[in-house]
C-alpha cells in the first residue's frame, strides 16, 4: 500500500523524518519496503524552488503565425507576467475568453530542469529561452510528463484555483511516498486513516477522523431506492444513497495527485471520488447511473437485489467484457438483472459517463471469501476486491458513504438524497475479551507494566475497562492488573486474549524485549532426511558446475505435449491432469507430470545471453491416484545442459559441444557421490530422446530414471539452437532409498595392483555395462576396477559384433598376488563372459 506524507499529516501529526517512520513502522510489523519522493530533494528529479513555480494564466491568444500554438500569459509572482508558447490541448477551449475562474499551472522558468515531453522515456533537459514561430518563449507551463509525475504529455496540469502564485512547486504539491507490504493479517491498516492510527498509536500523537458530514437537500432516499439482500451470507450490510444534479468532469488536481500518489488513474470525478474515499477509509464504493437504473425499472424506482448467479446469466462489465457468471458470484442486481459482480467490478449498463446526472451510491459489505473466489474465477484483481478479499467490518459502510456524497455535493454540484438506505440483515457483534498483567507476562516472557498495556490498547481505539481487584481491609486500593477489553469495529482480527497480547508487543517494541538465556535444556531436534538429502544432491549437482533453477509446478498440457514429435505416443499427456479451477493465467492450468518443460523453458530463456547453460532443478512432479481424491507427489531432480564442452580460451580451439556423455559422467558423479553401487546404465527408447542416445539407469534392481539427447524434432518445438541438447530426470525417492545411511571407508591397499587389458567380441545388442558387470561379478572380490576403454567394429571383427575393449584390475588387500592366481581370475573372467552374453576373447593379431 502506498501512503503518501502529505494526506498522511491530516490525520496524524508527524514530527519524525520519513526514515525513522518507516522503522517504526516496520518494527511494528507494517514493513515499509521504499520510500519515494516526489520534486523534493532526494526525488529522481528534485524541482527547483527558485525555478518552478505556482503560476496563473491572465489570458490564451492564438499565436500569430501557428494555428496549432497559443500564447499564454502567465503570472508567477515575480515582477512582470511573461508570454509563453504552447501547444497544451487543454487550453484551446480558453482561447480568447474571459476566464471564469483562476487557471493555475505548474510554471517552469529558464535554467529549471525538467523531462523532455517528446522524447521516450526519461530523458532529462535543462529549459532554454527559444524563439518558436517567431515569438521568443523563455518559460514553460508543464504537463505531467515533464514534471515526473506521469506518461501524460497531452496537456498541461491545471491546479486548483487555490494554488498560492508564486509558491514553490516543492513546497505545494512535493511529497513523499511511504511504500508498505502489508500482509494479509492487517487488513484494518488497509487504509490511509488505518496507517494512521497505527502511526497514531507509536507516536503517541493524536487521530483525527476527516468529517463525513454531508447536507442533505434532496428528497427521502426510501422513495428513491429499494434493497433486498436474498443472500445475508455473502453480503451483511448494503448502504446506499442518491445524489441528484452531479456534472460529471476531472476531479481536482489536489485528488488526481493522491491518487496517483497511491497508484491509481484519475477517470473522471465521481470515479475518483469513490477511489479516494476507498483509500482514505478502507471501504471499497461504487456509483451508478441512477437515471439508467430507472430506466430499466420501467420509470419507477428502482430496487437493488443481491443475490448469487443465476445458470446461464451473463454480464458485460467496465472493462467490456461479456462474462459468463458462475452460480457462485455474488451480484449487485435490479429487477431487470446483474447491473455489477459485487465487490469486483461494475456493469457497463449502468456505469457513469459524462451524460449522468444522478448517482446510486453504492456502500456496501460482502463475505471476503467469495469475493476473494469470484475475482480469481474471473481473473478481476482490483483495488476493491483486494480490501474486500481481506475481510472489512460492516460499520464502515455509512461513514464512507457520507464521506463520498458530502465529496460528489462539494466537487460535482450534487444535491444529496436525506437519509441511506441501509439493509443490515447480519449484524455483527462486538467481541469483549478478558486481559490480565499475568497473561501478558506468560505469553511475552517478561513484564509491561500495566498503565502502559492499558495506554496501548486505547491508542488503538480497543475500549478498556478495568476490572478491580478484591479491596482489603485497612489498605489503599491498588491499580487494576485485569481489564475487559472491547474490540473496535475495524480490528475484525481480534478474538482472544493472545491476540490483544500481540498487539501490545507490536506497539510496545519487538526491538525492546528483553534478551534472556535460556534455561531448559534444548528440546530433542528431529531432522527431516528428505529435506538433508535434497540438499546433498544440490551440493553435489552445484559442484559439477550446474546451476540450480526453481520453476512453475504449474504448466500448460501443451508444454508437455511437446515433449514428443507430432504423431508419437506420449507419455506425459497420457496421464490425467490435475486441474486448477481458478488458475492464475492461461498458461498454468494444471499441475506438472515431469520438470522438462520447465527446465527447457529456462533453458531457452538463458542461451538468448550465454552460448552454454547447464541447470537443474529439485522439485515434485503430481501423479493422478485412481481413486484417491488427492494425487502423488513423488520428488524428481531434472537436468538440461547445452552448449560447448569448454569454455572458449588459448588451450580450447576445439569447442566441441556436450554430448551425451557429458551428461551421463554428471549422473555417474551423483550416483557415486551418494555412494549408490553398482548402477548401470541401459540403452533406452524415449520417446523425447534421440534415437539410439538414450539411456535407462538402474541400481538395485529399481529404474532412478532417465537421460540422453533431446529429439531433434522437440529441441525445434522448444525452439532451441540446433546443438545437442542433454536432459535427465532421475526419481529422488529412489535414489534416496538406494543411498546408504552410512558409507564404509575402505582403506588404501598397501599392495600394488596387476593390470591388464581384456578385449571381448560380442554380439552388438549386448550393452558394455553388462559385460562390465558380469566381469566385476565374476572376479570378485580381487577384480577392483573394470574400465571400458575401446569399442570397435569392422575387420577383422564378424559381421553382428563388436570388439569391447577392458582395463581390469586386480588386487588384494594384504598380498600380492601371483601369475597363477591372476591367470585363474582371467580364465574365471573369460568363462563367465562366454556362458553369461556369448562373448569370446578377442587374441591379439600377429
Amino acid at each position: 500500500m502506498r501512503v503518501p506524507w502529505r494526506w498522511l499529516q491530516e490525520y496524524v501529526k508527524v514530527e519524525l523524518p520519513p526514515e525513522e517512520l518507516a522503522e517504526r513502522l516496520t518494527m511494528a510489523g507494517l514493513e515499509v519496503t521504499a520510500i519515494e519522493r516526489f520534486g523534493i530533494p532526494g526525488a529522481p528529479l528534485e524541482w527547483d524552488r527558485e525555478r518552478i513555480v505556482v503560476g496563473q494564466i491572465l489570458r490564451v491568444e492564438r499565436h500569430p503565425n501557428a494555428d496549432r500554438l497559443l500564447l499564454a500569459t502567465v503570472d508567477y509572482g515575480r515582477g512582470e507576467p511573461k508570454v509563453v508558447v504552447t501547444g497544451a490541448p487543454n487550453l484551446f477551449p480558453f482561447l480568447g475568453r474571459p476566464l471564469e475562474r483562476p487557471l493555475k499551472v505548474a510554471f517552469a522558468l529558464e535554467g529549471a530542469t525538467l523531462y523532455d515531453g517528446h522524447q521516450p522515456g526519461w530523458v532529462k533537459m535543462t529549459l532554454q529561452g527559444r524563439a518558436i514561430r517567431g515569438i521568443y518563449s523563455d518559460a514553460m507551463v508543464c504537463s505531467e510528463k515533464e514534471l515526473g509525475i506521469s506518461e501524460d504529455h497531452e496537456g498541461i496540469i491545471l491546479l486548483d484555483p487555490e494554488a498560492p502564485v508564486g509558491m514553490p512547486l516543492a513546497d505545494y504539491m512535493g511529497d513523499v511516498v511511504l511504500d508498505i507490504d502489508l500482509t494479509p493479517n492487517l487488513a484494518h491498516a488497509f487504509s490511509i486513516i488505518g496507517i494512521a492510527r497505527e502511526v497514531a498509536a507509536l507516536t503517541g500523537r493524536r487521530l483525527r477522523y476527516p468529517s463525513t458530514a454531508v447536507r442533505a437537500l434532496g428528497p427521502a432516499v426510501r422513495r428513491l431506492v429499494g434493497i433486498r439482500i436474498e443472500d445475508p451470507q455473502g453480503c451483511p450490510r448494503y448502504s446506499a444513497m442518491v445524489i441528484h444534479g452531479v456534472q460529471v468532469g476531472p476531479s481536482p488536481y489536489w485528488m488526481q495527485w493522491r491518487l496517483r500518489l497511491c497508484g491509481l488513474r484519475p477517470l473522471n470525478n465521481i470515479v475518483d471520488i469513490t477511489n479516494y474515499v476507498m483509500l482514505e477509509w478502507g471501504q471499497p464504493l461504487h456509483a451508478f447511473d441512477y437515471d439508467r437504473l430507472v430506466e430499466r425499472a420501467g420509470g419507477r424506482p428502482p430496487t437493488i437485489i443481491v443475490r448469487r448467479a443465476r445458470p446461464g446469466e451473463r454480464i458485460r462489465t467496465l472493462d467490456g467484457v461479456d462474462r459468463t457468471l458462475d452460480p457462485e458470484d455474488l451480484l449487485i442486481c435490479d429487477e431487470a438483472g446483474p447491473i455489477a459482480i459485487a465487490g469486483v467490478m461494475g456493469g457497463a449498463e449502468t456505469e457513469v459517463t459524462e451524460a449522468t446526472r444522478a448517482v446510486l451510491l453504492e456502500s456496501a459489505n460482502f463475505d471476503f471469501v467469495s469475493i476473494r473466489r469470484t475475482a480469481a474465477r474471473h481473473r478481476l484483481p482490483s483495488e476493491a476486491s483486494a480490501r474486500f478479499g481481506r475481510g472489512i467490518h460492516p460499520a464502515l459502510t455509512v461513514p464512507a458513504a457520507q464521506r463520498a456524497a458530502a465529496f460528489m455535493q462539494r466537487l460535482a454540484g450534487g444535491r444529496v438524497a436525506r437519509g441511506i438506505a441501509d439493509a443490515y440483515v447480519r449484524k455483527a457483534r462486538r467481541v469483549a475479551i478478558p486481559l490480565s498483567v499475568e497473561a501478558v507476562e506468560r505469553v511475552l516472557g517478561f513484564s509491561i507494566p500495566p498503565r502502559q498495556i492499558e495506554r496501548i490498547l486505547r491508542s488503538l481505539e480497543f475500549q478498556v475497562k478495568p476490572i478491580p481487584p478484591a479491596r482489603r481491609r485497612g489498605r489503599r486500593p491498588s491499580p487494576p492488573t485485569a481489564w475487559r477489553v472491547t474490540v473496535p469495529d475495524h480490528r475484525r482480527d481480534c478474538s482472544r486474549p493472545e491476540d490483544l497480547i500481540e498487539e501490545i508487543a507490536r506497539i510496545w517494541g519487538y526491538d525492546r524485549i528483553p534478551e534472556t538465556r535460556l534455561r531448559d535444556p534444548l528440546p530433542p531436534q528431529r531432522g527431516n532426511p528428505a529435506w538433508a538429502f535434497e540438499e546433498r544432491v544440490r551440493d553435489i549437482l552445484v559442484a559439477c558446475g550446474l546451476q540450480e533453477v526453481i520453476t512453475y509446478s504449474l504448466i500448460h498440457p501443451d508444454d508437455e505435449a511437446r515433449l514428443t514429435p507430432p504423431g508419437v505416443a506420449n507419455p506425459y499427456t497420457a496421464l490425467e491432469y490435475i486441474r486448477l479451477i481458478n488458475p492464475i493465467s492461461e498458461e498454468r492450468t494444471v499441475l506438472r507430470h515431469t520438470l522438462l518443460p520447465g527446465l527447457l523453458r529456462t533453458l531457452a530463456a538463458n542461451l538468448r545471453f550465454r552460448e552454454r547453460v547447464a541447470l537443474f532443478e529439485v522439485g515434485k512432479v503430481f501423479l493422478p491416484t485412481p481413486g484417491a481424491p488427492l494425487p502423488e507427489e513423488p520428488r524428481r531432480v531434472g537436468l538440461a545442459l547445452t552448449g560447448p564442452r569448454d569454455p572458449a580460451s588459448w588451450l580450447t580451439a576445439d569447442r566441441a559441444p556436450m554430448d551425451f556423455f557429458d551428461l551421463k559422467g554428471i549422473v555417474e558423479t551423483l550416483l557415486e557421490r551418494l555412494h549408490i553401487p553398482e548402477a548401470v546404465f541401459e540403452r533406452a527408447e524415449h520417446p523425447t530422446l534421440h534415437p539410439g542416445r538414450g539411456a535407462e539407469v538402474k541400481a538395485g534392481g529399481r529404474s532412478l530414471g532417465i537421460l540422453g539427447e533431446l529429439h531433434p524434432l522437440v529441441r525445434r518445438m522448444w525452439e532451441l539452437p540446433d546443438q545437442p541438447v542433454l536432459v535427465a530426470e532421475l526419481d529422488l525417492e529412489a535414489l534416496q532409498a538406494l543411498t546408504p545411511l552410512a558409507h564404509v571407508f575402505e582403506a588404501v591397499p598397501r599392495v600394488p595392483p596387476v593390470v591388464e587389458d581384456l578385449a571381448f567380441i560380442v554380439p552388438e545388442h549386448v550393452p558394455a555395462a553388462a559385460l562390465a558387470t558380469v566381469l566385476r561379478e565374476a572376479g570378485a572380490p580381487l577384480v577392483r576396477e573394470v574400465r571400458l576403454f575401446d569399442v570397435y567394429q569392422g575387420a577383422p571383427i564378424p559381421p553382428g559384433h563388436r570388439s569391447l575393449a577392458f582395463t581390469v584390475v586386480y588386487q588384494a588387500e594384504d598380498r600380492t598376488l601371483t601369475d597363477r592366481e591372476v591367470a585363474g581370475l582371467r580364465e574365471r573372467l573369460i568363462r563367465a563372459a562366454a556362458e553369461q552374453l556369448g562373448a569370446v576373447v578377442r587374441q591379439r593379431e600377429e
